[in-house]
């Protein structure tokens, strides 16, 4: 018997769970005692199957969804626990604990391994790996997984021994990458962003579009035909594809403004500040390691550097003086790449390398990525336009509207697992490319060209540079446009960013 009574509090192994934490993971996981869920959104994100078969069947026992905050990472951990219960799963055999609520852990010096062990004992009733033995494995989901101190350790410790099925969800792609380091062998990790193109239609109740990018399909891209297809596939869907992106130009792909439709974009900007900036700032990076405070003026100076960048790869000197300007202070370059880290730990923002070729580094300045165009907007109070209607009454926003155009293609690509992404800076006689794909030894260089026209020869200069160098094994190029172009070329393939994000 692991668990005893001492006074009012429960103790494992001398570890004390106090009667508010016993009765807090009781009403968290209210399937125990026969209770229903809380009300869950009837669609499941295109992510759902992929989690849901790994978790049972996979060759790891960890699964790491990752995402920025409110992408629907907890949406989705409770879909899984819905369709276990759904498919016959005892109540008993799954745990859920969510670390970005759960109350004082006072006294447990290993509280996800001590409350795993409570949980085995008061409510799975047998051990870890005599209930796996007999075919009913538990399943145990750990929501924000990085807010727990050396999780990955504790996590490690529990499945090097127990034969337990476990997913995880995190905010930080640096702590959770550390786990996947530690938990190599032992972890996979799937990422979720804001809503799909496709799932933005199904939604709404539009026509439904299947994606075109297999699971683990990713060597298809090394194909032009791919992208041919993938062009094709944009023009058979043509009216629900435009339909779901002038909704995805207005809103974004939070899913609460497409659950939420009702609310206006001022209502959606005030929720998008408050809980996910401010929130990362004031309470994801407020503490940095050896519990040293970091600067919330300065990251804030710096998210709305990266949302007036965004598309662009500004240089240091750049960011100093805004930065200085701004703040009144002297920054130093060292502590504003740091900064910058910070944010794209918290999946914000993407910081897209310069492209590196048999070790050559080339020179050049980290382009910046957002999370979703829709917190640029809220943040900085300028709602930009994106689709052709729009821009048609507003073409002084073209050249902006481009920027923010290039900044979707890169967090999108930079999402596709499998692939290395970077962008290829201007460098004496060869011109700039917005991004290469790397696949195995494959290169792919794709332009963004956000304009009503499209000049066949001179919008299309940097594409065919990077492909006339061998060295550079790129046999073809993707240009990304505003509207269905034609090209000349056959080696490059042309598709509007509406059809671009019906790839998945």
């Amino acid at each position: 018997m692991f668990v005893r009574r001492v006074g009012d509090e429960r103790t494992l192994f001398g570890i004390s769970l106090a009667p508010e934490l016993e009765l807090y993971l009781r009403r968290t996981n209210p399937w125990w005692s026969g209770d229903a869920l809380p009300p869950l959104p009837p669609m499941r994100r295109a992510l759902f199957q992929t989690v849901y078969r790994r978790l049972q069947h996979g060759l790891t026992h960890v699964i790491a969804l990752r995402g920025a905050r409110q992408v629907g990472k907890t949406t989705l951990l409770n879909h899984v626990i819905e369709a276990l219960l759904q498919q016959g799963v005892a109540p008993r055999r799954i745990f859920r604990v969510q670390f970005d609520e759960i109350p004082t852990l006072r006294g447990l010096q290993q509280p996800l391994l001590s409350l795993c062990y409570w949980y085995q004992e008061q409510i799975l009733g047998a051990p870890f790996n005599a209930c796996a033995q007999a075919g009913e494995p538990a399943y145990i989901f750990i929501d924000e997984a990085q807010n727990l101190v050396d999780w990955s350790a504790q996590l490690k410790a529990l499945v090097d021994h127990e034969a337990v099925r476990v997913l995880l969800t995190g905010s930080s792609a640096l702590r959770i990458g550390q786990g996947r380091e530690s938990l190599a062998g032992r972890i996979t990790t799937l990422e979720l962003g804001g809503l799909l193109l496709r799932e933005i239609a199904a939604l709404h109740g539009m026509t439904s579009i299947p994606p075109l990018l297999a699971e683990n399909g990713y060597n298809a891209l090394r194909n032009i035909e791919f992208w041919r297809e993938l062009h094709r596939h944009g023009q058979r869907y043509r009216e629900a594809r435009d339909a779901a992106f002038e909704l995805f130009a207005q809103r974004g792909g939070y899913p609460v403004a497409h659950r939420r439709v009702e609310a206006d974009w001022g209502e959606l900007a005030q929720y998008l500040n408050e809980t996910i900036v401010r929130r990362v700032i004031t309470h994801d990076l407020r503490v940095g390691e050896r519990g040293r405070k970091r600067d919330q003026t300065l990251l804030e100076a710096l998210f709305t550097l990266a949302c007036r960048y965004a598309g662009n790869a500004p240089s240091p000197a750049i960011y100093l003086q805004e930065l200085r300007t701004a703040l009144h202070a002297n920054i130093g370059s060292q502590r504003t790449l740091a900064y910058l880290r910070f944010l794209n730990d918290t999946l914000l923002i993407r910081l897209i390398s310069p492209l590196e070729i048999r070790l050559k580094r080339r020179k050049g300045n980290p382009k910046l990525c957002l999370c979703d165009h829709t917190l640029r907007a809220s943040w900085l109070q300028e709602v930009v336009p994106l689709t052709p209607d729009e821009l048609s009454h507003a073409p002084q926003m073209a050249p902006l509207a481009g920027h923010i155009a290039e900044s979707i293609v890169g967090f999108y690509l930079a999402s596709l697992p499998e692939v290395n992404l970077a962008w290829f800076p201007e460098r004496h006689a060869e011109p700039a490319v917005d991004f290469v794909l790397t696949i195995g030894a494959t290169r792919i260089p794709i332009e963004v060209k956000y304009r009503r026209y499209i000049d066949p020869w001179r919008d299309t200069v940097g594409l065919r540079a990077f492909l006339e160098k061998t060295a550079n094994n790129a046999p073809f190029g993707v240009l990304i446009t505003l509207e269905e172009t034609e090209l000349p070329d056959p080696r490059i393939v042309a598709l509007p960013l509406s059809s671009f994000l019906l790839m998945r």
